[in-house]
C-alpha cells in the first residue's frame, strides 16, 4: 500500500552541496559567515531594516517580546486558533495573553475581536497567518495604530503567501518566520525575526547569543577580547549549517510554493460539491503559503472515526491547528467559539511539494468514502 505522509520536506542534494561546503569551513556554530549571508539574504528579501536568524519560530516570538519591551503583568492579544507558541512568548515574558477569537471563514484573527479586547493594559497584538494564510492586516494595524500597540505577524506558516501585495514575513513591525520540517522553506528546525527597526533586530541578535554576540566575529579579532555579560540572554543561534540549507531553500520558495499550490487545486476539484466538508477559503487580496491543506468537516462526521480509517489506508492526517484558550496550560475563562468550533471539526491532509498526481487523487478518493462511512445516517441519506 501505497503510504502517503501529512508532511515531507523537499531536501535534495542542493542543500547537501551547502553543508558540506559549511563543514569544510570549520564553522558549523551558529552567527557565523552563513548566518550572516542567511540575514542579509532574509533582510534584503522582506526590505527589513533587520533579520536574525534563530533557532526556531518561538525563539523569534520570545525575543519580540523582550525586544518590544513587553513587562510582567501587560496584557498582549493573541490569534487563539494557532498552534500556542504567541501565548507560550507571551508568559515567557509574565505577560498575560488574551484570547481573540477569529473569522470563520478563514481561521484568522478577526479585527473587531481584537479591537474589543483593547484595555489600559494592552501593549500590543501577535497576529497569526493561520495555516499559511494572512490576517487582515490593514484592519489590524488600524487598531494598533490607535490605541499605540505594537503589531507582530507570526508568519511561521506563510513564507511565500502575500496580502494586498506585499509578502508574509513583511506585514508587521515585526515578523517571526519558522523554518520547521512542514514549512515552505526549512532547515529541518529554524525560525528567524525579521524587524522593520534595525534597533529591534540587534536587540534580539544580542539576546540570541547569552547577551554577548557573536563568538566568531570575537575571534576575528587581534588580542584577546574577553566579552562582559550585562544582561540575561538565552541560547537561541541558529548553526550556520542549518543556515547553509536555508540560503538554498529561501532561493527555491517560488519553485516549491508552485508545487503546493498545485496540489491545492487539484484537491479543489477533486472535492468540489463534497457537501460533506468545506474546502479552505482564501480571500482574493491575498494568497496562500500551503504550509497545511485543513478541510472543515460537517457536523455530523466522526472526526476520530474518519482520521482513523484514513490512517489505516495509509493516509496522513492531522486535526489542524489548536484552540489556545481551551489548553490546560493557559486555563482562562474567555470563550473563543469559532476557534472551538474548527479545533473541533478541522481536518488536515497530506500537503507538501512532493506529492504526486497520483497521490493527491488517491487522497481524494479516500477521504470522500472514508466521509460516507463516518457520517451519521441520517446525513448519509440526505
Amino acid at each position: 500500500m501505497d503510504t502517503i505522509p501529512l508532511v515531507h520536506a523537499s531536501l535534495g542534494e542542493q542543500e547537501l552541496a551547502a553543508v558540506a561546503e559549511v563543514f569544510a569551513s570549520g564553522w558549523p556554530a551558529g552567527q557565523g559567515p552563513r548566518g550572516k549571508a542567511l540575514e542579509a539574504q532574509l533582510a534584503q528579501r522582506y526590505g527589513a531594516g533587520g533579520a536574525v536568524a534563530v533557532s526556531n519560530c518561538g525563539a523569534a516570538l520570545h525575543l519580540a517580546m523582550l525586544a518590544l519591551g513587553v513587562k510582567p503583568g501587560d496584557e498582549v492579544i493573541v490569534a487563539d486558533y494557532t498552534f500556542p507558541a504567541p501565548a507560550h512568548a507571551v508568559r515567557y515574558v509574565g505577560a498575560v495573553p488574551v484570547f481573540a477569537d477569529v473569522r470563520p471563514d478563514t481561521g484568522t484573527i478577526d479585527p473587531q475581536a481584537v479591537a474589543d479586547l483593547v484595555t489600559d493594559k494592552t501593549v500590543g497584538v501577535i497576529a497569526v497567518d493561520t495555516v499559511g494564510l494572512p490576517a487582515d492586516y490593514a484592519p489590524l494595524q488600524e487598531i494598533a495604530d490607535r490605541h499605540g500597540l505594537f503589531l507582530v505577524e507570526d508568519a511561521a506558516c506563510a513564507v511565500g503567501a502575500t496580502y494586498q501585495g506585499r509578502e508574509a514575513g513583511a506585514l508587521a513591525e515585526v515578523a517571526c518566520l519558522s523554518f520547521h520540517g512542514r514549512k515552505g522553506a526549512t532547515s529541518g528546525e529554524g525560525g528567524a525575526l525579521i524587524a522593520t527597526d534595525p534597533a529591534i533586530a540587534a536587540d534580539a541578535r544580542l539576546r540570541s547569543s547569552f547577551g554577548i554576540g557573536s563568538i566568531f566575529d570575537q575571534a576575528q579579532i587581534i588580542g584577546l577580547p574577553i566579552p562582559e555579560f550585562t544582561e540575561i540572554g538565552y541560547n537561541f543561534k541558529l548553526s550556520d549549517i542549518a543556515a547553509a540549507i536555508l540560503q538554498v531553500q529561501i532561493g527555491r520558495i517560488g519553485e516549491l510554493l508552485r508545487r503546493r499550490s498545485a496540489v491545492a487545486a487539484r484537491y479543489a476539484e477533486l472535492f468540489a460539491g463534497e457537501d460533506l466538508l468545506t474546502l479552505p477559503h482564501v480571500p482574493e487580496d491575498r494568497t496562500h503559503a500551503w504550509q497545511s491543506y485543513v478541510v472543515t468537516l460537517d457536523e455530523s462526521v466522526d472526526r476520530a472515526g474518519l482520521a482513523t480509517e484514513l490512517r489505516a489506508q495509509g493516509i496522513g492526517c492531522g486535526h489542524g491547528t489548536w484552540a489556545t484558550h481551551v489548553q490546560p496550560v493557559f486555563r482562562t475563562q474567555q470563550t473563543c467559539p469559532v476557534s472551538a468550533d474548527l479545533f473541533a471539526r478541522n481536518l488536515a491532509i497530506p500537503m507538501h511539494a512532493e506529492l504526486t498526481e497520483a497521490q493527491t487523487e488517491r487522497v481524494a478518493d479516500v477521504v470522500r468514502r472514508a466521509l460516507r462511512t463516518h457520517a451519521t445516517s441520517a446525513r448519509r441519506a440526505a
